[in-house]
């Protein structure tokens, strides 16, 4: 008989339990591969708060301008170490991943310069931003600058074309790693290499920024270690650990943080003012479990992958994929699909479980979306989550998970649920 912890509490029977068992036993030398790039990050987390003297004197919170902030001051150390970087900017007023990579493309790209995105349209959110979708008001277009694109090749970068598109010499080269709104799944870090090889050879004046949301310590490496000038993300996904209770980071070469900080305050200031709000302990702390962290994760996102491929759904990263960010896509093909599997997921929150998420008009998106986030921190993608747009072919995103088990109740809620919707 089936050791069933989950009927007691949440009357989920054996034969949904019996499948995600078995996709479990599929995925044991996976897991126990996830061990190593687990134990390489976390490694170079500690050394990083180690090397710069983190202590209890750095959590206090200052006021005012913020001169002073040592907390703020060894989370930028920190932040660089851990990225290889030159210089880092980590702040709780960055509002999120959006905010973080815009703070770098109106920093760098001027009236008359170009964006030149590498892999496709960037996701919707950032379209948004440089003016190919919604308002035109505060837009990179609407400044006087150019956009670019070359269209992915069967999901993967067009090594091929990349070396003509180049031509124009950008001044920005913009490289999404994680998935996005699309069908396709994350670049991985030897992927971006390749990539960044090319920018460099064709146009080496272009400066080269990876939009590194989702993807931070999926792997021991991060695109600074192939060659990006830059990178960019958010602390409510994976390196708050869940315990960030806001803000983004840019890391990469130091005249290139530096106008990007000139640009979120002011030149003349730029890293020298700027209230922590006393989320340096927060902060931290979330970047001390974020190895941890990624990894339930990644678990999760593998788990999600071998049950719904199992059941017959299209997956990507399929499963026998590589992986480089924390997303599993699976597609459901209608719309009522999507809000059911949102609704199981809910269902298996930590805050706000009797919520029913329902398709809304979210700000920065073109199509009305429908999300289930209930975590601790509000929004947090690396918090058991999904979400999707109501247009086709249907596509839902899962995500995140700060313990596995939780992982596994959301799998099984959501097979539940969508078991009873084809009966």
């Amino acid at each position: 008989m089936i050791n069933n912890p989950y009927k007691k509490y949440y009357s989920i029977g054996d034969a949904a339990l019996k499948r995600i068992k078995h996709a479990e036993a599929k995925l044991k030398d996976r897991f126990a591969s996830l061990e190593a790039i687990r134990m390489e990050n976390q490694m170079k987390v500690l050394k990083a708060m180690q090397d710069n003297g983190l202590s209890q004197s750095d959590f206090y919170a200052a006021t005012g301008y913020g001169y002073g902030d040592t907390g703020r001051e060894k989370t930028e150390a920190i932040f660089r170490d851990v990225f290889r970087a030159e210089d880092a900017l980590v702040r709780a007023g960055i509002t999120s991943g959006t905010h973080a990579l815009a703070t770098v493309i109106f920093a760098l790209v001027g009236h008359g310069q170009t964006l030149f995105a590498a892999t496709g349209h960037p996701y919707d959110t950032l379209q948004e931003v440089i003016g190919i979708k919604g308002e035109e008001v505060g837009t990179l277009l609407e400044r006087g600058a150019k956009y670019e694109m070359l269209p992915l090749e069967h999901g993967k970068i067009n090594l091929a074309a990349l070396p003509e598109a180049l031509k124009t010499h950008p001044r920005l080269v913009l490289l999404q790693r994680s998935t996005g709104y699309t069908n396709r799944r994350a670049f991985t870090i030897d992927e971006l290499g390749e990539a960044i090889a090319v920018i460099r050879k064709e146009s080496p004046e272009s400066i080269i920024f990876v939009d590194n949301c989702y993807g931070e310590f999926t792997e021991t490496r991060e695109p600074l270690d192939v060659g990006a000038d830059l990178m960019a993300g958010s602390l409510i996904k994976n390196p708050g650990g869940g315990i960030a209770i806001s803000g983004g980071y840019i890391a990469g070469r130091k005249d290139l943080v530096e106008r990007c900080m000139n640009h979120l305050t002011a030149p003349g200031i730029g890293k020298d003012t700027g209230l922590s709000f006393g989320t340096t302990r927060l902060t931290l702390q979330g970047l001390f479990f974020a190895p941890h962290v990624t990894i339930e994760a990644l678990k999760g996102a593998l788990l999600f992958a071998a049950v719904y491929e199992d059941m017959g759904y299209s997956c990507m990263p399929a499963l026998s994929d590589p992986r480089s960010d924390i997303i599993e896509a699976i597609t459901l093909g209608t719309g009522e699909k999507v809000e059911k599997f949102c609704h199981a997921v809910q269902q298996a929150a930590s805050v706000g479980a009797d919520v029913l998420p329902m398709p809304w008009d979210m700000p920065g998106y073109t199509d009305p979306v429908v999300m289930a986030s209930g975590g601790f921190i509000d929004g947090s993608s690396i918090e058991v989550s999904a979400d999707g747009p109501m247009r086709e072919p249907y596509i839902v995103y899962y995500q995140g998970g700060v313990v596995y088990e939780q992982v596994k109740l959301a799998c099984l809620l959501t097979v539940e649920s969508l078991n009873q919707l084809n009966v």
